[in-house]
C-alpha cells in the first residue's frame, strides 16, 4: 500500500476498518472523519432552524447553511452563490428542472433531446414533463462503446428543439461526454443543456463556466458527503424565470388571502426545512476533496481502473461494456461474464467480502440499446488500492470454474 493509499484510507472510519473492499462507489461513497464531525459539530453546537428565527442560535445556523451554499458554488465556479440549490439529490434537482423549466419553457410541438445513456432520473422527468406540455422526446443514440456522435446530434437539433438531456460521465460506461460541445450546438438553437453531473463532480474538477452547463445536478452521497443533501446548479436568469417547485414555508415573501409573492433563488426552490447538517457535510466534503487535490484524485483511480481494464481483458468470456481503452472508464467499469447472469457474479463477490453492483443501475433503456439486460459494475473511489483491485480480479477469474465451466477450473485452482 502507498503512503497515499493509507493516508486517504485512515481518513474513512469505515474503510479503516476493513470490513469489505469497497468497489460499489458509484451508487455512494464512504464518509471522512470530518464529514462526519462536521454534522455532529452541527447539531452539537448550532441546532436550530436556519431563516426562522433572530435569536442567536438560529443566526448562526443560517450564516453556516449560506456559507456550505457559498462554498459549493466556489467548487463549481458559478457566478453567484445563488445559483445553487440545495435538494435532497440529485434526482430531485433534475425532477426540479423538469418540472420548473419545463412547466415555463415547454409548449406543444417543442422537442427535447435525451440521451439514451441517461440514469431515470434524468429520462423520466422530462418523459413526464413532455406529457403535461405536449412537447415531444427524442432520443440520441451512443454508439456500442457508449460514445455519442457530435454530428448526429446536429442532425436531431432543429427549430423546435428546447432542451437537451444529457449526463457528463455514463453511469454504466464511463464514457465521459464532451459537454461543452455539445452546449454550443444546443445553444446555437436556442434550446438549454441539462447535465447530469453525478459521476463526473466526485471525480474530476467541475467548472460550469467551461462546461457551458444552463442546470448541472448532483448528489453529496456519491462525493464524500451525507445522504439527503444534492445541488442543483442553474444560470439565475432561468431560475429567476421558473416557477416553484414545492409550495410553503421559506419559498415565499408574502401570503395574503388574495395574493402570494414568491422569494427570490435561491429560497423560491427551498420550500420548508432545510437540511442544514447535510449542507455543512457537503461544505467539509468539498473542502476535504479540494484538500487532496484533483490532481491525485484523477491520477489515481485512472490508476485503478487501467490495472483493473487491462487484468479483465486477460480473462477469458469477460466482457466489459463500453470502450477498449481504460481512459474511456472514468471510475467505472461495467462487464457481463459468459453464462453467468450478473446477480450471480455480485454474489460470489459478495461472500469474498468484496461489494460491486448488479442490475441494470437505473439505466435501462442504454442495455437495451446495447442488447443487455443488466451488468455487474465495479466503480472506485480515491480510498481504493490496487491490491483490492488485484482482489477483484482474482476473484473474477474464478467465477466461471465456480458455476460448473469446466473449463475454467484453472483459474479457481491458481
Amino acid at each position: 500500500m502507498t503512503d497515499f493509499e493509507r493516508k486517504i484510507r485512515a481518513d474513512f472510519p469505515l474503510i479503516e476498518s476493513s470490513r469489505c473492499v469497497y468497489l460499489d462507489n458509484g451508487a455512494t461513497t464512504q464518509k471522512p472523519e470530518c464529514v462526519l464531525t462536521e454534522i455532529n459539530r452541527y447539531y452539537e453546537t448550532m441546532n436550530a432552524n436556519p431563516m426562522r428565527g433572530l435569536y442567536e442560535l438560529s443566526v448562526e445556523a443560517t450564516e453556516a447553511y449560506e456559507n456550505a451554499r457559498t462554498v459549493t458554488a466556489n467548487f463549481i465556479n458559478a457566478e453567484d452563490p445563488r445559483e445553487i440549490i440545495f435538494t435532497r439529490n440529485a434526482t430531485e434537482s433534475l425532477n426540479l428542472v423538469a418540472y420548473s423549466y419545463g412547466a415555463h419553457a415547454l409548449k406543444p410541438g417543442d422537442e427535447v433531446i435525451v440521451s439514451v445513456a441517461e440514469h431515470h432520473s434524468n429520462f423520466l422527468p422530462w418523459v413526464e414533463a413532455s406529457k403535461r406540455t405536449g412537447a415531444k422526446v427524442v432520443f440520441f443514440d451512443c454508439a456500442p462503446d457508449g460514445s455519442f456522435d457530435l454530428d448526429e446530434l446536429k442532425k436531431l437539433v432543429n427549430t423546435h428543439t428546447k432542451v437537451l438531456a444529457v449526463n457528463a460521465v455514463s453511469n454504466v460506461t464511463g464514457q465521459k461526454n464532451d459537454i461543452a460541445a455539445m452546449a454550443d450546438i444546443i445553444h446555437e438553437a436556442g434550446g438549454v443543456i441539462v447535465v447530469d453531473g453525478s459521476q463526473s463532480v466526485p471525480h474530476e474538477s467541475t467548472d460550469v463556466q467551461v462546461l457551458k452547463a444552463d442546470f448541472l445536478a448532483f448528489s453529496g452521497h456519491k462525493m464524500y458527503a451525507p445522504m439527503g443533501i444534492g445541488v442543483l446548479y442553474g444560470r439565475k436568469e432561468l431560475l429567476d424565470a421558473m416557477p416553484p417547485f414545492l409550495y410553503g414555508g421559506e419559498m415565499i415573501e408574502t401570503v395574503s388571502k388574495e395574493r402570494v409573492t414568491y422569494a427570490e433563488v435561491p429560497h423560491k426552490f427551498e420550500a420548508g426545512t432545510v437540511n442544514a447538517g447535510g449542507a455543512l457535510g457537503l461544505k467539509a466534503a468539498v473542502e476535504y476533496i479540494t484538500k487532496v487535490g484533483f490532481d491525485k484524485i484523477t491520477a489515481k483511480e485512472r490508476e485503478l481502473v487501467k490495472t483493473a481494464v487491462e487484468g479483465m481483458k486477460e480473462i477469458p468470456h469477460v466482457n466489459i461494456i463500453g470502450g477498449e481503452n481504460p481512459d474511456d472508464h472514468h471510475g467505472i467499469v461495467s462487464f457481463i461474464i459468459d453464462g453467468v447472469h450478473p446477480h450471480d457474479v455480485s454474489e460470489i463477490f459478495a461472500s469474498e467480502n468484496i461489494a460491486l453492483r448488479a442490475g441494470h443501475h437505473c439505466a435501462e433503456p442504454l442495455h437495451r440499446h446495447l442488447k443487455v439486460m443488466s451488468t455487474t459494475r465495479m466503480s472506485v473511489g480515491m480510498y481504493n488500492t490496487c491490491g483490492e483491485i488485484e482482489q477483484f480480479l482474482d476473484v473474477l477469474k474464478s467465477i466461471r470454474a465456480r458455476m460448473g465451466y469446466k473449463d475454467d477450473r484453472q483459474y479457481f485452482l491458481q
